[in-house]
């Protein structure tokens, strides 16, 4: 790697990374990847594969919806599974169809629509959201990584990024020369900019999730606790309310941040979760209880023994806005998704990226 020179560098492999490398391969541009780990094994394959395009507000809807038609497009040229099946809210108390009537988004779904798609408990109505996607997290990124390595790009696997400046990548195997570097490495942006990460307040993400037996899931679920998560519902008067309830009659879902939601893989495991603890670090230890509160909530909401198959944790970058673009330095760019929407919205960003810094500098403006 010593006298590598290309186009453009990728720091991480991640789903923002890549789509970062997609973008400049689709451009006709020399693309090399560098990954510190072996594999892929972070925040991309650690998720539900939910691409929640409908449930999006402001500029993350118009990222959103860019990445969708990323998803699409790299589905059929890197041929792995997509979902186009959209997203099934169950609304179980009225307060939650109260948000999903004032979100204005999806179609409003009667509780007997809704139980005639999904075998679920207590239903009083829901919402489609046509749009949405679902992926294999497991095999989705990993596709699209053997994808562009069949189309040129170079990737360096085991290998550290230990310094970027303007036109050059210093890693552990050597320097790459690059008129353009994106560093995409999610929550671990504080090892190469420190500063950066503080002054931009993000942190580190820890979540709990559930592998169990399947129940025949057709399509993503959200529930009610997801209406506080996602910018369409979550400004509503209803959501005020719901959260209220919540607060007195399950304050476990507050306590521990739970997005209460499930998607079903090909092979019938469905993935239920997610609980969310922040800190500048967090720790590795899962606490059984988040566990054990996650599985019953799941029991109640599908009516059925649900046996544990795996358990894992995720960490990925949290911080008060939903993204984060900086350059350190002309010619770089970092680009990190600061909330649990990185398969929604980062091949967008990866586009918007490419097209400020690629883009730009092709046609002589000094970025």
């Amino acid at each position: 790697m010593q006298h590598e020179r290309v186009d453009v560098a990728v720091v991480g492999s991640g789903i923002v990374g890549l789509g970062v490398a997609a973008a400049a391969v689709e451009r006709g541009l020399s693309v090399a990847i560098v990954e510190r780990s072996a594999t892929i094994q972070g925040a991309s394959v650690r998720n539900f594969g939910h691409i929640a395009t409908t449930a999006q507000s402001g500029d993350a809807a118009e990222l959103a919806a860019v990445a969708n038609e990323r998803w699409r497009t790299l589905a059929d040229r890197a041929g792995f599974w997509l979902r186009r099946s959209g997203t099934l809210v169950v609304a179980r108390r009225d307060d939650e169809l109260a948000a999903l009537e004032q979100a204005g988004v999806g179609r409003l779904l009667t509780a007997t629509e809704v139980t005639d798609r999904v075998s679920v408990l207590g239903a009083v109505g829901g919402a489609h959201l046509s749009a949405d996607l679902q992926v294999d997290p497991r095999s989705a990124a990993s596709s699209i990584a053997t994808h562009l390595a069949d189309r040129g790009a170079r990737f360096h696997w085991r290998t550290s990024a230990l310094g970027v400046e303007t036109g050059l990548l210093h890693t552990s195997r050597g320097t790459i020369a690059a008129d353009s570097v994106v560093v995409a490495v999610g929550h671990n942006i504080d090892e190469l900019y420190p500063n950066l990460a503080e002054e931009a307040g993000i942190v580190r993400c820890a979540l709990d999730m559930l592998a169990v037996d399947g129940v025949g899931l057709q399509v993503p679920v959200l529930t009610g606790s997801s209406l506080l998560r996602y910018g369409a519902f979550a400004g509503t008067d209803a959501a005020v309310a719901i959260r209220s309830r919540l607060a007195l009659e399950h304050p476990e879902i507050l306590e521990l941040d739970i997005n209460q939601m499930a998607t079903e893989r090909p092979d019938g495991t469905m993935f239920v979760g997610d609980t969310h603890h922040r800190g500048i670090s967090v720790a590795p230890f899962q606490q059984e209880r988040d566990s054990e509160v996650l599985h019953s909530l799941a029991r109640g909401l599908f009516a059925a023994p649900l046996r544990i198959r795996e358990r894992w944790q995720g960490v990925y970058a949290s911080g008060p806005d939903d993204f984060v673009i900086a350059t350190p330095t002309d010619g770089v760019r970092t680009v990190t998704v600061t909330t649990g929407i990185g398969m929604t919205i980062g091949l967008g960003l990866a586009e918007r990226v490419v097209a400020d810094l690629v883009d730009t500098h092709q046609t002589g403006v000094h970025a």
